[in-house]
């Protein structure tokens, strides 16, 4: 599986017993949807590895401590800690109007209710306070706050993003 096809559900963040368990911190508002999983991908040297599940269960909240296949001491458990857990994009649950993920909008124009299509989306920057998304006009780069007042609809359909920007915002980088 490559990592293209999947989405960061977490990290392997600390062991949890000498048998080998491990707990794994989730990055997810709902992390109920992800207690009984059969299976996950542990990157592994940047590799995604399959990794079977026995037993999982919820751990505080935002941690799922887990015993997977074939990893019975802590020496096992060690060589997993600080790694990623994927799953497959098709495990994603399914979201609607104007609720998306960050990987389904690249590629999607965007408009300006009062200026039109103003560019497309190359990707969105949420290492900062507030997410952005990287728009590309031509050679001119801009960052547009994802901001849920100025987001009108997304159009799936016609794969665009229809946003109420301020006066100017759009102007500044043109």
């Amino acid at each position: 599986m490559r990592k293209e096809e999947c989405f960061y559900l977490g990290k392997i963040a600390k062991k949890f017993s000498f048998k080998g368990e491990v707990l794994a911190y989730l990055d997810t508002d709902e992390p109920e949807l992800y207690e009984n999983l059969e299976s996950v991908f542990v990157e592994c040297n940047k590799h995604l590895v399959p990794f079977f599940i026995e037993t999982s269960s919820l751990h505080k909240n935002d941690f799922l401590r887990i015993r997977f296949e074939d990893v019975n001491t802590e020496e096992d458990a060690d060589a997993l800690i600080g790694n990623g857990i994927y799953l497959p994009l098709s495990m994603l649950p399914k979201l609607s109007g104007n609720k998306f993920y960050f990987h389904e909008v690249i590629g999607f124009e965007i408009e300006d209710q009062r200026l039109g299509v103003f560019g497309k989306i190359a990707a969105v920057n949420d290492s900062t306070a507030q997410p952005l998304f990287e728009v590309l006009n031509g050679e001119v780069e801009m960052l547009i706050p994802m901001i849920d007042h100025f987001l009108v609809k997304i159009d799936r359909e016609n794969k665009k993003v229809i946003m109420n920007l301020p006066e100017g915002l759009i102007e500044m980088y043109l």
